[in-house]
């Protein structure tokens, strides 16, 4: 919990010196704060939407991917040599863990996926090492909850450095009319764990991202509440039809557009 004031504390008054950008109102800082109740729902939504919350689940290699998925939110480990375009989140959190003071299995300590291939980690998907990975994840819910909500609150300024200095305005307060109730702030959270910013140049095609930066971007003018949060949904969609659309041919992305699309739908409905 202190690491997660201190990330948002730093987020605030980062976006206070952006350049272009205006001040951060007290109110929607205010409204970052999470209840125990809700930031477990949150936590439970994002492991249901990632692998339908099931414990096996939590040790995933996808067809088609290069790498391992892990834990509720899917972070992304690289194998050794495989330099991906997409940011990689299991080190990130496994340092998170190490500041928290929990201790992760040996297994999870090293840099780089001790799995090489999908068939590698799927012949040792029931061997002690994974089970007793996920047996710990399963046990620490909380923490990985945590580290994605300071993933998500550090977001914001990172979004506006990269933004045309035009653009920042209508980024900020779109960020803030959504985040002024739990539905929303689920939102921003999932979304950037599962789209993350939008605002590496490898995570882009034909020019044009699908990340939290491009989301925000998108939006129609709503009022803030409710119904920044279903605009919100509503722009995640035709973002992400649109990367479908821009995709290379060869990696097949629309068969994944309808989950990610029922995955935006929960966006839309009350926390």
């Amino acid at each position: 919990m202190k690491f997660q004031k201190l990330a948002f504390a730093i987020a605030i008054s980062l976006v206070a010196c952006a350049p272009g950008s205006p001040p951060m109102s007290a109110g929607a800082a205010a409204a970052s704060n999470l209840s125990a109740a809700q930031k477990e729902t949150i936590g439970r939504k994002i492991w249901q939407n990632e692998s339908g919350g099931s414990v096996s689940g939590l040790t995933a290699w996808n067809a088609g991917e290069e790498f391992p998925s892990l834990g509720i939110g899917h972070f992304i480990w690289y194998p050794a040599g495989f330099n991906g375009p997409f940011e990689e989140s299991w080190p990130s959190f496994v340092s998170f863990a190490a500041r928290e003071g929990a201790n992760p299995p040996p297994v999870a300590k090293h840099r780089f996926s001790p799995w090489r291939t999908r068939a590698e980690f799927q012949a040792q998907f029931n061997s002690p090492e994974m089970s007793g990975l996920r047996k710990w994840l399963a046990s620490n819910v909380s923490l990985q909850t945590d580290f994605i909500i300071a993933r998500s609150r550090a977001s914001l300024p990172k979004m506006l450095a990269a933004a045309p200095a035009s653009e920042r305005a209508k980024i900020q307060a779109n960020y803030q009319k959504v985040a002024t109730t739990a539905q929303g702030q689920y939102a921003l959270i999932d979304y950037v764990n599962f789209k993350g910013e939008g605002i590496k140049s490898t995570e882009k095609y034909n020019g044009q991202g699908w990340g939290l930066l491009q989301v925000l971007g998108g939006m129609n003018s709503v009022s803030a509440g409710p119904d920044a949060a279903r605009e919100f949904a509503a722009s995640a969609k035709r973002m992400l039809s649109r990367r479908v659309a821009n995709a290379p041919a060869d990696r097949n992305e629309g068969k994944w557009l309808p989950g990610w699309h029922n995955r935006c739908d929960t966006y839309a409905r009350p926390l």
